[in-house]
Protein backbone atom coordinates (compact mmCIF):
# COMPACT_ATOMS: atom_id res chain seq x y z
CA UNK A 1 0.00 0.00 0.00
CA UNK A 2 0.96 3.68 -0.91
CA UNK A 3 0.91 5.97 1.54
CA UNK A 4 -0.22 8.93 -0.89
CA UNK A 5 0.68 9.68 -4.30
CA UNK A 6 3.26 11.29 -3.62
CA UNK A 7 4.61 7.98 -2.17
CA UNK A 8 3.82 6.43 -5.25
CA UNK A 9 5.49 8.71 -7.34
CA UNK A 10 8.50 8.75 -5.55
CA UNK A 11 8.98 5.00 -5.46
CA UNK A 12 7.48 5.04 -9.50
CA UNK A 13 10.18 7.43 -10.14
CA UNK A 14 13.08 4.96 -8.87
CA UNK A 15 11.84 2.49 -10.77
CA UNK A 16 12.25 4.57 -13.88
CA UNK A 17 15.74 5.38 -13.51
CA UNK A 18 17.13 4.71 -16.28
CA UNK A 19 15.43 7.65 -17.88
CA UNK A 20 16.78 10.42 -15.80
CA UNK A 21 18.38 13.39 -17.96
CA UNK A 22 17.59 11.53 -21.12
CA UNK A 23 15.10 14.85 -22.07
CA UNK A 24 12.35 12.30 -21.80
CA UNK A 25 8.52 13.92 -21.72
CA UNK A 26 5.83 12.92 -18.87
CA UNK A 27 2.54 13.00 -19.39
CA UNK A 28 -0.20 12.72 -16.35
CA UNK A 29 -3.46 11.84 -17.34
CA UNK A 30 -5.80 14.24 -14.39
CA UNK A 31 -6.67 14.50 -12.33
CA UNK A 32 -4.95 11.21 -10.06
CA UNK A 33 -2.28 11.02 -11.88
CA UNK A 34 -0.62 14.67 -12.10
CA UNK A 35 0.77 14.53 -8.28
CA UNK A 36 1.88 11.08 -9.31
CA UNK A 37 3.45 12.23 -12.81
CA UNK A 38 5.08 15.78 -11.12
CA UNK A 39 7.38 13.85 -8.91
CA UNK A 40 8.82 11.63 -12.00
CA UNK A 41 9.63 14.36 -14.04
CA UNK A 42 11.09 16.35 -11.31
CA UNK A 43 13.37 13.17 -10.31
CA UNK A 44 13.94 11.97 -13.82
CA UNK A 45 14.17 15.97 -14.65
CA UNK A 46 12.47 15.51 -18.08
CA UNK A 47 9.90 17.48 -19.02
CA UNK A 48 6.14 17.43 -17.78
CA UNK A 49 2.62 18.60 -18.46
CA UNK A 50 -0.52 17.16 -18.58
CA UNK A 51 -2.67 14.83 -21.19
CA UNK A 52 -6.42 14.71 -21.44
CA UNK A 53 -8.04 11.66 -21.64
CA UNK A 54 -11.73 11.00 -19.95
CA UNK A 55 -13.33 7.56 -19.44
CA UNK A 56 -16.72 7.19 -21.21
CA UNK A 57 -18.91 6.62 -18.17
CA UNK A 58 -22.33 4.48 -17.64
CA UNK A 59 -24.83 6.91 -17.95
CA UNK A 60 -26.29 5.22 -14.62
CA UNK A 61 -23.16 4.25 -13.52
CA UNK A 62 -20.62 6.90 -13.78
CA UNK A 63 -18.02 4.74 -11.84
CA UNK A 64 -17.58 2.26 -14.60
CA UNK A 65 -16.94 2.92 -17.74
CA UNK A 66 -17.40 1.33 -21.30
CA UNK A 67 -14.42 2.94 -23.04
CA UNK A 68 -12.44 6.29 -23.04
CA UNK A 69 -11.65 9.15 -25.35
CA UNK A 70 -8.65 11.61 -25.80
CA UNK A 71 -8.13 15.40 -26.64
CA UNK A 72 -7.17 14.67 -30.37
CA UNK A 73 -10.42 12.45 -30.78
CA UNK A 74 -9.13 9.02 -30.65
CA UNK A 75 -12.09 6.98 -28.87
CA UNK A 76 -11.24 3.26 -27.14
CA UNK A 77 -14.84 1.43 -26.25
CA UNK A 78 -15.29 -2.12 -25.10
CA UNK A 79 -16.44 -4.82 -27.47
CA UNK A 80 -19.45 -4.78 -25.12
CA UNK A 81 -20.34 -1.39 -25.58
CA UNK A 82 -22.25 -1.54 -28.54
CA UNK A 83 -24.34 -4.52 -26.74
CA UNK A 84 -25.00 -2.49 -23.58
CA UNK A 85 -26.04 1.20 -25.10
CA UNK A 86 -27.47 2.59 -28.09
CA UNK A 87 -24.91 4.19 -30.99
CA UNK A 88 -26.85 7.76 -29.40
CA UNK A 89 -26.58 7.25 -26.00
CA UNK A 90 -22.64 6.45 -26.94
CA UNK A 91 -22.57 9.57 -29.24
CA UNK A 92 -23.78 11.48 -26.66
CA UNK A 93 -21.48 10.33 -23.67
CA UNK A 94 -18.28 10.93 -26.32
CA UNK A 95 -19.73 14.71 -27.36
CA UNK A 96 -19.68 15.04 -23.27
CA UNK A 97 -16.60 14.21 -22.56
CA UNK A 98 -14.99 15.56 -25.42
CA UNK A 99 -16.57 18.72 -23.38
CA UNK A 100 -14.79 18.19 -20.49
CA UNK A 101 -11.69 17.51 -21.70
CA UNK A 102 -12.20 21.21 -23.71
CA UNK A 103 -12.94 22.63 -19.63
CA UNK A 104 -9.95 20.69 -18.68
CA UNK A 105 -7.14 21.95 -20.99
CA UNK A 106 -8.32 25.65 -20.33
CA UNK A 107 -8.61 25.39 -16.52
CA UNK A 108 -5.71 22.67 -16.14
CA UNK A 109 -2.96 23.48 -18.50
CA UNK A 110 -4.18 26.86 -19.49
CA UNK A 111 -5.20 26.75 -22.70
CA UNK A 112 -1.42 25.60 -23.86
CA UNK A 113 -1.25 23.01 -26.79
CA UNK A 114 0.49 19.61 -25.48
CA UNK A 115 4.50 19.25 -26.41
CA UNK A 116 5.94 18.31 -28.91
CA UNK A 117 5.73 14.23 -28.71
CA UNK A 118 7.19 13.25 -32.41
CA UNK A 119 10.58 11.60 -32.41
CA UNK A 120 10.59 11.03 -28.14
CA UNK A 121 10.33 9.16 -25.77
CA UNK A 122 7.03 9.68 -23.60
CA UNK A 123 6.06 8.46 -20.20
CA UNK A 124 2.52 7.96 -19.72
CA UNK A 125 1.50 8.51 -15.71
CA UNK A 126 -1.48 7.87 -13.96
CA UNK A 127 -2.03 6.58 -10.18
CA UNK A 128 -3.06 3.79 -11.43
CA UNK A 129 -4.62 1.51 -14.30
CA UNK A 130 -8.37 -0.19 -13.21
CA UNK A 131 -9.73 -1.07 -16.79
CA UNK A 132 -7.41 0.72 -18.53
CA UNK A 133 -9.74 2.99 -21.11
CA UNK A 134 -7.81 5.83 -20.54
CA UNK A 135 -4.43 5.04 -20.98
CA UNK A 136 -4.97 3.47 -23.87
CA UNK A 137 -6.54 6.40 -25.78
CA UNK A 138 -3.22 8.03 -24.39
CA UNK A 139 -1.21 5.88 -25.95
CA UNK A 140 -3.11 6.01 -29.07
CA UNK A 141 -2.73 9.80 -29.04
CA UNK A 142 1.22 9.36 -28.95
CA UNK A 143 1.48 6.64 -31.16
CA UNK A 144 -0.54 9.37 -33.33
CA UNK A 145 2.21 11.97 -32.80
CA UNK A 146 4.74 10.34 -33.75
CA UNK A 147 6.25 9.27 -30.10
CA UNK A 148 9.11 6.87 -30.63
CA UNK A 149 8.88 5.17 -27.99
CA UNK A 150 5.93 5.12 -25.32
CA UNK A 151 6.50 3.66 -21.65
CA UNK A 152 3.30 3.01 -19.74
CA UNK A 153 3.84 3.90 -15.89
CA UNK A 154 1.64 3.41 -13.10
CA UNK A 155 2.31 2.31 -9.01
CA UNK A 156 -0.48 -0.18 -9.31
CA UNK A 157 -2.75 -2.19 -11.98
CA UNK A 158 -4.62 -5.15 -12.30
CA UNK A 159 -2.86 -8.56 -13.37
CA UNK A 160 -4.70 -8.98 -16.86
CA UNK A 161 -4.93 -5.31 -17.46
CA UNK A 162 -1.03 -5.25 -17.14
CA UNK A 163 -0.53 -8.30 -19.26
CA UNK A 164 -2.72 -5.97 -22.08
CA UNK A 165 -0.55 -3.29 -21.98
CA UNK A 166 3.16 -5.12 -22.13
CA UNK A 167 1.82 -5.39 -25.56
CA UNK A 168 0.01 -2.08 -26.00
CA UNK A 169 3.23 0.14 -24.88
CA UNK A 170 6.94 -0.22 -26.23
CA UNK A 171 7.25 -0.83 -22.20
CA UNK A 172 5.03 -1.10 -19.22
CA UNK A 173 6.21 0.08 -15.68
CA UNK A 174 4.14 -1.08 -12.80
CA UNK A 175 5.01 -1.30 -8.83
CA UNK A 176 2.41 -3.48 -7.94
CA UNK A 177 -0.07 -6.25 -9.89
CA UNK A 178 -2.53 -7.30 -6.87
CA UNK A 179 -4.65 -10.43 -8.52
CA UNK A 180 -7.88 -9.45 -7.17
CA UNK A 181 -7.48 -6.16 -7.94
CA UNK A 182 -10.79 -3.80 -7.77
CA UNK A 183 -10.07 -0.36 -7.09
CA UNK A 184 -7.05 1.82 -7.52
CA UNK A 185 -8.40 3.41 -3.97
CA UNK A 186 -7.25 0.19 -2.26
CA UNK A 187 -4.00 0.52 -3.01
CA UNK A 188 -3.47 3.97 -0.97
CA UNK A 189 -3.45 4.78 2.64
CA UNK A 190 -4.92 8.29 2.02
CA UNK A 191 -7.19 8.41 -1.12
CA UNK A 192 -9.45 11.47 -2.41
CA UNK A 193 -10.39 12.49 -5.54
CA UNK A 194 -8.04 15.42 -6.76
CA UNK A 195 -9.76 18.30 -7.76
CA UNK A 196 -9.21 21.37 -10.10
CA UNK A 197 -7.38 23.21 -7.81
CA UNK A 198 -4.90 21.12 -6.18
CA UNK A 199 -4.09 20.20 -10.05
CA UNK A 200 -3.56 23.85 -10.93
CA UNK A 201 -1.40 24.22 -7.96
CA UNK A 202 0.96 20.92 -8.90
CA UNK A 203 0.89 22.57 -12.55
CA UNK A 204 2.28 26.24 -10.51
CA UNK A 205 4.80 24.44 -8.39
CA UNK A 206 6.29 23.08 -11.93
CA UNK A 207 6.48 25.87 -13.65
CA UNK A 208 8.42 27.43 -10.49
CA UNK A 209 10.82 23.79 -10.39
CA UNK A 210 11.35 24.28 -14.58
CA UNK A 211 12.59 27.84 -14.08
CA UNK A 212 14.67 27.27 -11.55
CA UNK A 213 16.61 24.16 -13.29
Amino acid sequence: MFVDRKDAGMKLAAALEQYKDKGVLVLAIPRGGVEVGYEVARHLNADFSIIMARKLPFPLDPEAGFGAVAEDGSVFMFDEAHDWFSQATIERTIAQQRQEITRRIAALRGGKPLPEIAGRTVILVDDGIAMGATMRVAVQLCRARGAEKVVVAAPVAGTEVAKDFESLADELVVLDRPPRFRAIAHAYRNWYDVPDWEVVAIMERWQKHSAER
